[in-house]
């Protein structure tokens, strides 16, 4: 945990990695190791370095170093750290010191050219002459991100630094680092970033950044987890819906792209809803539970004693759903009656004299059937659409309109059956009455004009 920046290191920001991490399945074998925990070791690198004179202390106070920027900003030239205090008496030292200054520790940049390889862009050439001596040790004995993390994965063995292209620039001065200190230095491969659908660096502006976030949203961690291991790389086949194990199992360095991957959230939108159609209805039950309380407002005894109906919403609704949060949006009707119809379905399914009548017919029908099933039902909607005159849809679209306020669901005949005889008798013959009021033509003419 990179913590050494402590107003941006709260105790909520580490808890939301590691929680974010622990909600995708991605595990660790060893405890998380905390930067702040270090910064005595790390002093103790940086003077290490000064030691071995691949390091210095630099008193230049900001001013002075806004000073150097503003002249070669004047000259045309990219700005680097003049290097004025490689070569500091002890007395000069002492008076700086004398006068309250605090040095930083910066990396003497020797002259000369890094090349290494990158297992994304292949070989990468850096001119000594483009970097300035740079700070490895603030003034207040904090490391900057250049030691600490150098310091960090030697000590841990780590083979591979796998990390955004945004620090390809940074691997120079690190690998400067591990040859200072006599380290042999890991493999690299600097993987892009992920972008906006305006191509730009993913941000706030974007919607949800944070793991957390889109877990709320109702977005499955393996279906997350999935997506983003595909923004920026690919297997060697066509798959696109792949466990972690087959991730694992599949992924290769050689397979990442150079190019940022743009973020396309209804390619995730697709993906977990591919996911919610595979995962268990009792699983699925258990995860909308929260979206259910927070929609609705309901206690867990009030979920309880809804549990059997939500069962009824979550197999009806979940090879349509594309998050966790449609089922109580969209799946509402299970357990209220609508209060309110699409504008555009009573425009279309509403606007004959004769849809009361309809309905009325249909509910009288229902209400007499001895088994009210799916195929029971489908009979009686298709016999009275013929006796109409009426093709099977002419019927079925308004039936589904007044059961569920929607123009669109589930089979209708299996969530007529789900929903049950006196709930859908009782609805028809209400929204006839409202129709003939003149009502729900007076709500949908609101809500188009709004």
């Amino acid at each position: 945990i990179e913590d050494t920046d402590v107003q941006r290191s709260g105790e909520e920001m580490v808890r939301a990695i590691l929680d974010g991490l622990s909600w995708l399945g991605l595990d660790w074998d060893e405890e998380p190791v905390f930067q702040s925990s270090r910064f005595p070791l790390y002093r103790e690198r940086a003077e290490e370095l000064i030691q071995k004179g691949a390091a210095y202390r630099c008193y230049c106070t900001r001013e002075e170093i806004e000073a150097e920027r503003k002249q070669a900003q004047a000259e045309g030239r990219t700005y680097k750290y003049s290097g004025r205090c490689r070569h500091l008496t002890a007395e000069q030292r002492e008076a700086f010191e004398r006068e309250g200054r605090k040095p930083v520790v910066r990396f003497w940049v020797k002259p000369g050219v890094t090349e290494f390889h990158d297992h994304v862009h292949g070989t990468v050439r850096v001119d000594h002459e483009q970097i300035g001596d740079f700070v490895i040790l603030r003034s207040d004995g904090i490391p900057t991100y250049h030691l600490a993390v150098v310091v960090d994965d030697h000590d841990m063995g780590i083979s591979h630094v796998i990390r955004g292209d945004d620090h390809l620039t940074n691997t120079p001065k690190h690998l400067m680092l591990y040859e200072a200190f006599g380290w042999a230095a890991p493999e690299f491969a600097h993987v892009p970033l992920i972008l906006g659908p305006d191509k730009k660096r993913l941000s706030k502006r974007h919607g949800a950044t944070s793991i957390g976030e889109y877990a709320e949203r109702g977005y499955l961690p393996e279906a997350l987890l999935n997506f983003i291991a595909l923004l920026g790389w690919s297997p060697d086949d066509d798959r696109e819906i792949m466990s972690r194990q087959e991730l694992i199992d599949a992924f290769d360095l050689a397979g990442i792209n150079k190019a940022s991957a743009v973020f396309d959230e209804k390619k995730l939108e697709w993906m977990n809803g591919e996911y919610i159609a595979r995962t268990d209805v009792d699983r699925l039950v258990g995860l909308v539970r929260p979206f259910f309380q927070r929609e609705f407002g309901w206690s867990d005894e009030q979920f309880e004693a809804q549990v059997q109906r939500v069962r009824q919403c979550v197999s009806l609704l979940r090879n349509r759903a594309k998050k966790l949060t449609d089922f109580a949006v969209y799946g509402r009707y299970f357990f209220f009656e609508p209060e309110t119809f699409e504008p555009k379905g009573v425009r279309k399914h509403f606007r004959d004299p004769d849809v009361p009548r309809r309905l009325r017919a249909v509910a009288e029908k229902l209400e007499g059937l001895k088994r009210f099933t799916a195929g029971e039902i489908e009979a009686v909607v298709r016999s009275l659409a013929e006796e109409f005159g009426l093709s099977a849809a002419k019927l079925i679209h308004p039936v589904r309109l007044a059961v569920t306020g929607f123009t669109v669901g589930p089979s209708l005949f299996e969530l007529l059956e789900a929903l049950g005889r006196e709930v859908v008798v009782g609805r028809l013959r209400r929204v006839a009455e409202k129709l003939e009021r003149g009502e729900i033509a007076a709500e949908a003419a609101e809500a188009a004009s709004t």
